[in-house]
């Protein structure tokens, strides 16, 4: 005869955090490390990539260290095409190498790849360690501030990983500065996606200020209001949909508006279009689509198509 008992590990998570949004905020970072934001953390390993690590990665190292902390830095390739298991894997024995445990916490500095695989890293590693993101481009502050969606990606998919919530987000909006104007692009592919989605008050806020953020010819003029503003509203937009449905069962798939296509030929180019670019491409796809099935009018499908040209 069999028996059987239930295991009662019933609990109450609370993944709640902050997000901070302004610019030069290591001082910011630091005072909350200080101030016991971390608890536990004996050790912090820096992860970022090649093109972060001199602008942000290094000075951050030296200013943890000459505070007091005991950190590390580790830097990937920069791009898409990095964002892989084996990439992890690497990062991963780099952190075992230099001894790094269930005490430590991670802090990811970049944009959105950086964001992704460092997230992926912390939610896994010693089953688990905090996390903390410093976004430093239009991306990671559109699409990796809010909803701790972490992974990498495969030869047959993309962005396969696991849920995991920083315990706060940076979005330094001086780093916005130092990014070439096709990286920013990117950015304002996703912020547009927030828009079409969600907000046709603020798709009109975008078609009225581009030209205060960025020319047509690409010259970047990053007005500081409307950079504020885009900060603001993508996180009040995403996290609107986060808080209703954090783990992805329903609702939070709205927020792959322009992704099927999009991450088809951003995979199919070999990772040579930045996912902003793909994902342009693919939100003209479904407003396409969308117009041919009668639900928004030809009208509504140019204006989208003209605002991500």
């Amino acid at each position: 005869m069999s028996k059987s008992f239930e295991v009662a590990l019933q609990k109450v998570v609370d993944h709640s955090y902050s997000i901070e949004i302004g610019e030069h905020l290591f001082s910011s970072l630091i005072r909350d490390l200080q101030q016991g934001l971390i608890e536990g953390a004996s050790k912090y390993a820096i992860i970022t990539d090649s093109t972060v690590e001199p602008l942000y990665g290094r000075p951050l190292l030296e200013l943890l260290r000459r505070e007091g902390f005991q950190a590390d830095l580790f830097s990937f390739p920069a791009g898409e095409s990095s964002k892989t298991r084996e990439t992890k894997a690497l990062l991963e024995d780099q952190l075992l190498s230099h001894a790094y445990g269930r005490d430590c916490c991670i802090i990811a500095v970049g944009g959105g790849a950086v964001t992704d695989l460092a997230g992926f890293v912390a939610g896994t590693f010693g089953r688990g360690v905090p996390s903390l993101n410093y976004a430093t481009t239009l991306l990671a502050a559109a699409d990796a501030s809010v909803g701790g969606k972490t992974g990498v990606n495969t030869p047959v998919a993309t962005n396969g990983g696991v849920f995991h919530q920083p315990r706060k987000v940076y979005i330094d909006l001086a780093a916005w500065r130092t990014l070439p104007a096709r990286e920013f692009r990117s950015g304002l592919a996703e912020t547009i996606k927030h828009a079409c989605m969600s907000d046709e008050q603020f798709f009109s806020y975008l078609e009225a200020n581009m030209d205060r953020i960025i020319t047509e010819e690409g010259e970047l003029i990053l007005d500081a209001g409307v950079c504020e503003q885009l900060a603001l509203t993508n996180c009040r937009i995403k996290y609107a949909v986060v808080e209703q449905d954090e783990h992805e069962h329903n609702l939070r798939q709205i927020l792959n508006l322009g992704h099927t296509a999009g991450r088809a030929l951003e995979a199919l180019s070999g990772y040579q279009l930045l996912h902003g670019e793909a994902i342009a491409v693919g939100l003209v796809y479904h407003a396409r689509l969308g117009a041919k099935y009668g639900y928004m009018t030809e009208e509504e499908a140019d204006r989208v198509a003209a605002l991500l040209k």
